[in-house]
């Protein structure tokens, strides 16, 4: 053969190697990210994995492992990568969201509901099915429950002492919830019995949950959720204290109680484990202000400065604080209230934001991430002619909204918006929704 003829057929086979290589690829990733479910199941340090729950919504599965300190989350198909990473390279989003806060309003309006659809009991689903969307489609969503909860049948109790319907669980659950945080003000308010029934109706809901324990054994194992990409997510939940309620000297374990040393051992202790990503919820700040305090400022910077914490998830504060971005991670000072109906329900404690945040692999199956989008999506709750949490954004793009409504729901989200923005967060990159 001579070289021109030589050199063509070398040409020729590369050309055909080529293509064939490039459906291969193409191929592997329609796999990925059209193909498999949404969860895998739960490793806890000791690296078991939990099997699917059966009852679990159609569009998040889980796993029911009373007990057990970790929980599957749901996956979400991975969109384009951003700019810098690699283009097969893992993204997760993480929902955090403000206070659920039991007042005996919501409990009436939640068997209100049950009745008008002639069942017995509660309902919470219709006070929450405006925000299914979101909670859904996050890979993992995450609750703040700040208070204890009661029998199904009983005794329920408002404030200050709460004891609260644990019906809500069937809604978060079924909207898509993975987890909840349990370290609050609140936390002792019904004792160690209140506790322990906290956490064991958590356990029958199918919702993993961290920040109190019903036993040293549980305390020290980090809560961490696997996604079907196999990101391995840890929580940890503290609070700066119980309402003057000591925690017991021979219960030490029994609720989180805010050290910034003992949170970056905790978080140290996670990532060992095996966490790729560590979420730090903070109870804290001061009831009722938009600004944070001095400490809140401070424990941020300590704590995230760490290489073990990757963002904070602030609450207790009944309003919207502002985000900031510390370095490069994000804290989220105060996400307000999630569901609540005070006795006096000015606008402010009606207010509420859901973080969502996305990490990035920077070269798949290297275990190194970085959060590449801050988003904020504004709620609010009604208290006429029903309670019910609104979706803001979604309510402001319905055509069918009505125009006393809209004006209600801009206002809203306008005063919202500058309150997440007060430290500079838009120029940081934080999006609202």
């Amino acid at each position: 053969m001579d070289q021109g003829r030589l050199r063509h057929s070398h040409h020729y086979y590369r050309v055909i190697i080529g293509r064939w290589a490039a459906v291969v690829i193409l191929f592997s990733v329609a796999l990925t990210a059209c193909g498999g479910p949404k969860h895998t199941g739960a490793a806890s340090a000791s690296g078991n994995v939990a099997a699917p729950l059966l009852s679990a919504p159609p569009t998040r599965s889980g796993s029911a492992d009373p007990g057990s300190n970790s929980s599957p989350a749901s996956a979400s198909p991975v969109g384009a990568s951003p700019v810098g990473a690699s283009p097969t390279a893992r993204t997760v989003t993480v929902l955090g969201s403000g206070d659920v806060l039991i007042h005996p309003a919501l409990w009436e309006q939640a068997a209100a509901d049950a009745k008008a659809e002639n069942r017995p009991g509660y309902d919470f689903g219709p006070i929450y099915a405006s925000i299914a969307p979101v909670t859904r489609s996050a890979d993992l969503a995450i609750c703040e429950m700040e208070t204890p909860l009661a029998p199904p049948g009983g005794p329920f109790a408002g404030w200050p002492n709460f004891n609260a319907p644990p019906q809500v669980l069937t809604a978060l659950k079924e909207i898509g919830y993975d987890s909840c945080t349990t370290a609050s003000n609140h936390t002792l308010d019904q004792g160690l019995t209140g506790v322990k029934r906290t956490l064991d109706e958590l356990d029958a809901a199918g919702l993993k949950h961290t920040g109190s324990a019903r036993s040293a054994r549980e305390a020290a194992n980090s809560l961490i959720v696997t996604t079907a990409s196999g990101v391995r997510i840890a929580q940890l939940a503290y609070a700066f204290g119980f309402n003057g309620i000591p925690v017991p000297a021979e219960q030490p374990w029994l609720a989180n109680l805010t050290d910034v040393a003992t949170i970056l051992a905790a978080a140290k202790r996670a990532k060992q484990a095996g966490a790729d990503l560590v979420v730090l919820s903070m109870h804290w700040g001061t009831e009722y202000q938009h600004a944070p305090t001095a400490e809140q400022t401070a424990q941020a910077k300590q704590l995230l400065a760490a290489p073990d914490i990757d963002v904070i998830l602030g609450d207790h504060t009944h309003v919207v604080q502002p985000f900031a971005k510390v370095g490069k991670k994000w804290v989220a000072y105060g996400m307000g209230n999630q569901i609540s109906r005070h006795a006096d329900p000015v606008n402010d404690s009606r207010e509420g934001v859901m973080p969502r945040f996305t990490f990035t692999e920077t070269v798949r199956g290297s275990h190194k991430w970085t959060l590449t989008k801050a988003e904020a999506i504004p709620t609010w709750m009604d208290i006429t002619p029903r309670l019910r949490l609104v979706d803001l954004p979604a309510a402001l793009a319905d055509p069918n909204t009505k125009a006393g409504q809209r004006a209600t729901y801009q206002a809203a989200y306008t005063r919202i918006t500058g309150y997440l923005n007060s430290l500079g967060a838009s120029g940081q990159g934080l999006v609202v929704d």
